[in-house]
């Protein structure tokens, strides 16, 4: 009996050990930066974060800050990160390094960077997927953007240049693609695109995505619109113009499809399955707020 006795402990004892091992380990993915990750215009600094669970091919989603802010700050600030760990997705950290009048901020003013392939931050960008995709095996068909103010400028900016890479986009209180004429034009409140009197017709507003990437007739990226109804740094009106643009590049009606309100003081506006924008009651210049990262997954497909 004692043998018997002996031969179970050592038994239990070998399946808790097995237990342990091929238990689901702690979390350890950590924000990463990359030093060299291929041509850099822009000087931009890259932060990846790449989840310990995730399919052979992940979705990448490139999460871009306001301006004065960081990669890294907005890994800490908002969703993206967790919502990777429950997706398997990963994020992309832009961090901007041009001087704005604000602090550091994405360059959606600039000669160069208006031009698909001309130069500045809109290159680095690329160069930060094309990194990914072949260091994680990112899956080309699912590469997304999103940003807050200049992040969500430069959110719209990318999906302009490059409708080839981008799949779709949700832009936290930005302005449309080609809004502002310069650097001089760009910091509040001298800006005529961010004075609150910014008014072009849709027609405009689609000629200037048409022209930035002359001759493309592959499919466009979806857009995802988002603007607090009390933003005065950039003005609510903005929403408006965002709308007819991407409206227009898509050869829609000013009319949405559908309208309602998701949640309490979120009003959607619908236009077919291509552009949707929100409304958010009340808000300020303070977006995303808790919540909206998770909307911005489910428009983009990665979650359900």
């Amino acid at each position: 009996m004692t043998a018997r006795k002996t031969f179970l402990t050592l038994v239990s004892a070998l399946i808790t050990l097995v237990g342990v091992v091929l238990a689901p380990q702690a979390s350890a993915a950590s924000l990463v930066e990359v030093t060299s990750f291929g041509n850099n215009p822009g000087r931009m600094r890259m932060h990846v974060y790449v989840p310990d669970a995730r399919p052979a091919q992940p979705a990448i989603v490139v999460a871009m800050h306001g301006c004065g802010g960081s990669g890294p700050g907005f890994y800490s600030g908002s969703e993206f990160a967790s919502l990777a760990n429950r997706h398997g997705f990963i994020v992309i950290y832009p961090s901007a390094q041009q001087q704005a009048g604000f602090g550091k901020c994405f360059d959606t003013w600039s000669a160069e960077a208006k031009r698909r392939g001309g130069g500045s931050d809109p290159v680095s960008i690329v160069s930060m997927v094309t990194y990914v995709q072949q260091r994680y095996s990112g899956d080309p068909n699912r590469v997304y953007a999103t940003g807050s103010s200049s992040g969500g400028m430069m959110t719209q900016h990318m999906l302009a240049l490059y409708p080839d890479v981008f799949k779709a986009g949700a832009a936290f209180m930005g302005v449309p693609f080609n809004c502002f004429a310069n650097a001089a034009d760009f910091p509040p409140p001298g800006s005529k695109c961010t004075n609150g009197s910014m008014n072009r017709t849709p027609q405009q507003w689609g000629d200037a995505v048409r022209q930035a990437y002359p001759g493309y007739t592959g499919q466009r990226p979806r857009m995802q619109l988002w603007h607090g109804t009390n933003d005065t740094l950039v003005p609510y009106s903005l929403l408006q113009e965002s709308i007819e643009q991407w409206t227009n590049v898509f050869g829609l009606s000013q009319t949405p499809t559908s309208t309602d309100t998701p949640r309490p003081n979120w009003n959607r506006r619908r236009y077919a399955d291509k552009v949707e924008a929100y409304s958010i009651q009340g808000a300020g210049h303070s977006l995303p707020s808790a919540g909206m990262a998770a909307v911005a997954l489910q428009f983009f497909g990665i979650s359900s």
